[in-house]
C-alpha cells in the first residue's frame, strides 16, 4: 500500500503532472526506482521519483510499500541479499505494468523504472464515469490496487461523488463495501466519498461506534470523525460518566478535550 507520509506528495504530483502531460499523459513513464525490503519484512518497498535515492531518505517521489510478494516477477526477498546481481522487477496491474531494472547495492535494487499504462484500463474506467487519467495517476492505481472489479463494487454501494481522485484515497485507506454496509446497519446513510475518506483517514471503527451508541450517544457521521480526532473513547466517556455528568453531547465532550478539563 502507498504509505501515508507519501500521500501529500502523491497528490502534489497529480496535480502538476495534469498540466505538464496534458499531451504525452498516457505516454510511458520513465523514472528512478529503488525496491527494497518492506517495513513488516514480508514484501516490497518500491521507490519512484525523478532522481536515484538508495536509502529512502530524504527523497523526493512516491513510497509505495507492498506486503505481498505475488505481484512481481523477476525478484524476490532473496535477490536483495545478492550485491551486484543485476536484475528487473516487473509488477504488473489492470492499470498498467511497472519495470524496475537495476543492480543490487546494500540490499536494493536500484535502477531505472518505466511505467507502462494499460490503455484499455483507461477505456473500462472512462466508461465507467471516471476520466482525466495520466500516467502517474495510473501508476497509483496499479500499486494501490485499483482496479475495475473494486470501483464497480463501490459504486453499486450508491456512494456518491466518488471522481478520480477519491477512489485512490478510499483505496489507500481501504475502504470497501462491506466498510459501508456496517455503517448504513447502524442506520446511517451513506456516505459521500469525502465523507467516507474522512471516516477511513481518522481510523472510525464500527465496533467502537456501537459501543458509544450503546452509552446513549447517537453520533452523526461528521461528529464520528470529531470523536476520533479528539480522542472521545468509551472509556473516556465511561469516566465523564462516573463523575456525575451524564447529559454531555458530543461538542460538549469535545470542548472538554480541547480545554483539558478532564484532568
Amino acid at each position: 500500500m502507498l504509505t501515508r507520509r507519501s500521500i501529500a506528495a502523491l497528490f502534489t504530483l497529480f496535480a502538476a503532472s495534469a498540466n505538464l502531460h496534458a499531451s504525452p499523459r498516457l505516454a510511458p513513464l520513465h523514472n528512478f526506482c529503488t525496491i527494497g525490503v518492506s517495513e513488516n519484512g514480508a514484501g516490497f518497498r518500491v521507490r519512484v521519483g525523478d532522481s536515484p535515492c538508495p536509502g529512502y531518505t530524504h527523497c523526493d517521489g512516491s513510497i509505495f510499500d507492498h506486503d505481498r510478494l505475488s505481484g512481481f516477477t523477476g525478484i524476490t526477498l532473496a535477490d536483495l541479499g545478492r550485491d551486484g546481481a543485476r536484475l528487473t522487477a516487473t509488477y504488473t496491474a489492470e492499470a498498467g505494468t511497472f519495470t524496475c531494472t537495476g543492480d543490487v547495492h546494500d540490499a536494493e535494487l536500484q535502477g531505472e523504472a518505466v511505467f507502462n499504462p494499460d490503455l484499455g484500463f483507461v477505456d473500462r474506467m472512462e466508461k465507467m464515469g471516471f476520466s482525466g487519467y495520466y500516467a502517474e495517476k495510473l501508476m497509483a492505481c496499479a500499486f494501490i490496487g485499483v482496479d475495475t472489479n473494486w470501483v464497480r463494487a463501490m459504486q453499486q454501494t450508491g456512494i456518491r461523488g466518488l471522481n478520480s481522485d477519491n477512489i485512490i484515497a478510499l483505496r489507500i485507506f481501504k475502504a470497501d463495501p462491506e466498510y459501508i454496509h456496517q455503517l448504513t446497519s447502524m442506520g446511517y446513510g451513506i456516505p459521500t466519498a469525502d465523507q467516507l475518506v474522512g471516516l477511513k483517514v481518522q481510523g472510525v471503527n464500527p465496533e467502537e461506534v456501537r459501543e458509544i451508541r450503546s452509552l446513549g450517544y447517537q453520533p452523526t457521521l461528521d461528529e464520528l470523525v470529531q470523536i476520533r480526532i479528539f480522542k472521545i473513547t468509551p472509556e473516556f466517556i465511561r469516566r465523564m460518566q462516573a463523575r456525575g455528568f451524564r447529559n454531555l453531547t458530543i461538542a460538549k465532550l469535545v470542548q472538554i478535550r480541547i480545554f483539558n478539563l478532564a484532568d
